[in-house]
């Protein structure tokens, strides 16, 4: 689905992450999950040409109206907006 790149890890659901590749909370969002060791997809809306990009940030509305990043998906049934580390290590099991 729209090109989303996968990350091998430990399977915790379905984890998308929308971001920005020069975003600093995006890249610290990527960086956090590949240190949870978790399987996640994830997509740079900016390096995309515009028909998708709309395509994409539509779906990213549906989940965050304002439409910022990073926007993470867990199961289709939880969206988290920025970078919350404590708020994804719980929803993903690895409270502390």
């Amino acid at each position: 689905m729209f090109g989303l790149t996968d990350v091998d890890g430990d399977d915790r659901g379905e984890i998308k992450l929308y971001a920005i590749s020069t975003c600093v909370w995006c890249k610290r969002t990527k960086a956090l999950l590949e240190h949870l060791g978790v399987r996640y997809s994830y997509i740079f809306v900016d390096q995309l040409d515009r028909e998708t990009r709309t395509e994409v940030e539509n779906e990213v509305t549906k989940w965050n109206p304002r439409c910022s990043f990073p926007t993470m998906v867990i199961e289709n049934r939880k969206c988290i907006v920025g970078f919350q580390e404590e708020e994804i290590k719980e929803a993903l099991g690895h409270a502390r």
